[in-house]
Parts: structure tokens; C-alpha cells; sequence
């Protein structure tokens, strides 16, 4: 008797969200997994500070290369993941409005000088600054909200807004090194200045 067929493997992200559903279960039914996922995505791109930092890291990581495509985003996701369980389990970090509106203006620095800084650097700059981002996803978490589900949310949002952050910065690499280095002069500079009015509260 032939085997029944066996389906393509599940993506990573789709293995998370089965095993992170027997918890969100456990601490909510039904709507609340269903509206903790929803809130969760919505919430980093809902915000222009949070769009901002995340397109950005996606551009700094196309500028550096190599293993800094995946390893810079995939740090500030998981960073990201870890502020947002403190703010959940009710930590106190201070200055978040302020580390957030930080990061638009480093990071949009970064990019428009073309910064070739180390990977370790790197990764350790977006993590840093990743926790404030975090921080504040976690605390914005609605009560009826599934924990683990909302967070799931949250980190998928974050990883395509990189995604589209990494897209916009090889387009900008292709278009030649001279049109290439002025769009990211642009870009960059359009983004720290946007920092700098949300850190004054203009934005």
C-alpha cells in the first residue's frame, strides 16, 4: 500500500506559531489568541517611529553585506522579543520615548554617512536599541491580549518591515555607486530628521 503524501515542510515561522498555540490556549481562548496576533502586528507598523527604525536597520544591514543581511536583523528581532517579555512581566525601563526616537536618528545617521562599522558593532547597536522598541510593544499589550501570540505578531511585522528595508537598500546599491550613495545620503538624512522632531515632539 503506498505512503500517504507527505506535505512540504512548514516554514520557521509557521512552526513557531503552532508551538506557541497550545500557550496562548492556555492563557486565553479564542478571540484572545486571535486579537493578540492582530494587535501584535499592527502595532509596529502603526506607529512612525517604529516603521522608521526597522526600514533603517533593513538599510544598514543591505549596506554592510555578507552575514550582516540576516545576523543585523535577526538580532534586533530577537532583542526586540526579549524588551517586549520585561514590559509583559511588568520591568521598569526607563527613557523609551526617548531611546525610540534615538534610534530613528543614529540609525538614519548610519545609513546616510554609509557607516562601515564591525558586524559585533553592529548587531550590538540595532539590539541595543531594539530593547526600547520592545519594550514599548510589550507595554502597549492589550489585556485580553494572548501573550505569546501577540508577541509572534509583533516580531512577523517587524521581520517584513526589514525585509522591505533590505529590498529599498539593494535597489539603492544597483542603481550605481554615485546615484547609490546619494539616495542613501538622502534616505538617511530624511529619517534623522524625522528622529529629531519626534524626539522634540514635532512628529
Amino acid at each position: 500500500m503506498p505512503r500517504p503524501t507527505i506535505p512540504s515542510p512548514l516554514s520557521p515561522l509557521t512552526v513557531a506559531a503552532l508551538l506557541l498555540a497550545p500557550t496562548a490556549a492556555l492563557a486565553h481562548t479564542g478571540a484572545g489568541a486571535t486579537h493578540g496576533l492582530a494587535h501584535g502586528f499592527m502595532h509596529p507598523i502603526g506607529g512612525l517611529d517604529h516603521i522608521l527604525a526597522m526600514v533603517t536597520v533593513g538599510v544598514f544591514a543591505s549596506q554592510l553585506g555578507g552575514r550582516a543581511l540576516w545576523l543585523v536583523p535577526a538580532t534586533f528581532v530577537l532583542v526586540m522579543a526579549a524588551g517586549g517579555a520585561a514590559a509583559m512581566a511588568g520591568l521598569a525601563t526607563p527613557f523609551i520615548e526617548i531611546g525610540i526616537a534615538a534610534s530613528v536618528i543614529v540609525l538614519g545617521a548610519m545609513v546616510a554617512l554609509k557607516v562601515r562599522a564591525p558586524l559585533a558593532a553592529a548587531m550590538g547597536l540595532v539590539g541595543f536599541f531594539a530593547i526600547f522598541h520592545g519594550y514599548a510593544h510589550g507595554a502597549e499589550m492589550p489585556h485580553a491580549a494572548a501573550g505569546a501570540v501577540y508577541g509572534l505578531g509583533f516580531m512577523a511585522a517587524t521581520a517584513l518591515l526589514h525585509a522591505a528595508g533590505i529590498g529599498l537598500g539593494l535597489a539603492a546599491g544597483r542603481i550605481g555607486e554615485r546615484h547609490g550613495t546619494t539616495a542613501y545620503r538622502i534616505a538617511g538624512c530624511v529619517v534623522a530628521a524625522a528622529g529629531l522632531g519626534l524626539l522634540s515632539g514635532v512628529l
